[in-house]
């Protein structure tokens, strides 16, 4: 490989095998021929031009934890690591605007935005293990989006090493503009499929002057579902409204030593935030005891961190259970109990082991298969709940990924969504900028 001051090559077996998979359960029999470590810019640029000559797969990678194989490698190809840049560059309280490298951890940045009254408001449930390039390069969401959006909200430009090694800057560091074609959304979320994220410039926002926390117990999904649908009717915009059900409550107890599922079937838990963030809790509790069983209310920040704590258990807790295989649909906020009702009708028909949690606010549902021991994702009972799960989202309104990506496990169920026409628009601009097909080959198109 050739040599530069900003690229480690690494070949040895230990290394390689590190860099084949992300979180998503999915495990492809391929290994990397390399993994190229860079320190730089100009490293990214002197691997791109490299792989352009020559042909060679290129998977750009962060920290891995994607949840729909975006992220694993090509086999043969080069695991690009981007893990070495990890500099925030800038913090401009004035401007609400932070410049980072893609490696920065989501949770560091939040961190130092908090240092000049400021937070970085995506808020995924990885947010102390994912990188900033890959919360961009799968567009994630997280338990903030209700109010605040995801990724793609907060993103106002970006530096971007495309696939020949040419730099380029897409976007600016104003909230607003609107000259050409907007890029920068086209690149977030593409999942590395049109170059690779070495740079961006990110919208931040006021910490709110005062955040209430709600925790809710209720009879089952109908009700809290009903629940959340009654707050809103109510006016209030909560900036964080998340269900959790019976099953993963009980493995919840089990990590954390609970008593959760004791005290309902269902969990709720709610934010609201802002100076009228105490009166708006005081209203979105009056909607919620018609529902619940059991219900909290808190302002302190501390209590309130540990109910939040709650919910980032979910996918560790079932973690330590088995292999996970992570869904991840939406649908329409009014068709979230048919959506669960469809998750449960697959279980029982395939004899599958489905736990779920949800952005109850904004109809983003997560279904989680955890597999039993020996069974793999490519188990026939397995990929047929898979397909259930992605029929009943589309049949109801919604789409197969609502914050994930496609990566390769959803590429079939994707092409069942856009169409052909549309399906063959994007290969179309794909093949614009990377025309020999050389970044993250197979995935997310």
């Amino acid at each position: 490989m050739p040599p530069h001051d900003d690229v480690d090559w690494r070949t040895d077996p230990a290394v390689l095998d590190a860099h084949r998979f992300d979180r998503s359960g999915w495990t492809p029999d391929v290994r990397p021929a390399v993994v190229a470590s860079v320190r730089g810019v100009a490293g990214v640029q002197h691997v791109l031009r490299f792989a352009h000559q020559t042909a060679i797969p290129v998977v750009a990678r962060g920290a891995g934890t994607g949840l729909a194989g975006a992220a694993t490698a090509a086999d043969g190809g080069i695991v690009l690591d981007l893990t070495g840049l990890n500099r925030i560059v800038e913090v401009t309280a004035p401007d609400e605007l932070a410049i980072v490298e893609p490696g920065v951890l989501t949770a560091d940045l939040d961190r130092e935005a908090h240092r000049h009254g400021l937070r970085y408001a995506p808020d995924p449930a990885s947010v102390e293990i994912s990188t900033i390039g890959g919360n961009i390069a799968t567009n994630a969401g997280g338990l903030r989006c209700a109010k605040y959006g995801v990724t793609r909200d907060a993103v106002l430009g970006l530096d971007v090493v495309l696939a020949d090694g040419r730099l380029i800057h897409t976007g600016r560091r104003a909230i607003k503009g609107v000259a050409g074609y907007d890029l920068t959304s086209l690149f977030v979320g593409s999942e590395g499929t049109l170059g690779v994220i070495v740079g961006a410039a990110l919208r931040l926002r006021p910490i709110p002057a005062a955040t209430a926390t709600i925790c809710a117990h209720l009879p089952g999904a109908a009700s809290a579902f009903a629940a959340v649908g009654a707050v809103r009717a109510a006016g209030v915009v909560p900036a964080i409204a998340e269900f959790i059900d019976a099953a993963t409550l009980t493995r919840i107890d089990e990590h954390l030593g609970t008593d959760l599922r004791a005290r309902g079937a269902a969990f709720l838990l709610m934010q609201t935030d802002g100076a009228a963030a105490e009166a708006e809790a005081d209203q979105a509790a009056r909607e919620l005891r018609r529902y619940a069983t059991d219900l909290e209310v808190t302002t302190d920040p501390v209590e309130g961190a540990r109910l939040t704590a709650v919910r980032r258990a979910a996918l560790p807790a079932l973690e330590r259970v088995g292999r996970v295989l992570i869904e991840d649909i939406s649908v329409p906020r009014s068709r979230l109990p048919a959506a669960v009702e469809a998750v449960r009708a697959a279980a029982t028909a395939t004899g599958t082991s489905i736990h779920t949690f949800a952005h109850a606010a904004d109809g983003n549902l997560h279904p989680i298969i955890v597999l039993s021991e020996g069974q793999e994702p490519s188990d026939p009972a397995v990929q047929e709940a898979a397909d259930s799960i992605f029929r009943a989202a589309l049949d109801l309104g919604g789409t197969v990924s609502g914050e994930h990506g496609v990566g390769v496990l959803k590429r079939r169920w994707m092409r069942a969504e856009l169409g052909e026409d549309v399906g063959a628009l994007q290969r179309q601009i794909k093949g614009v900028f990377d025309p020999k097909g050389i970044l993250n080959p197979g995935k997310a198109i």
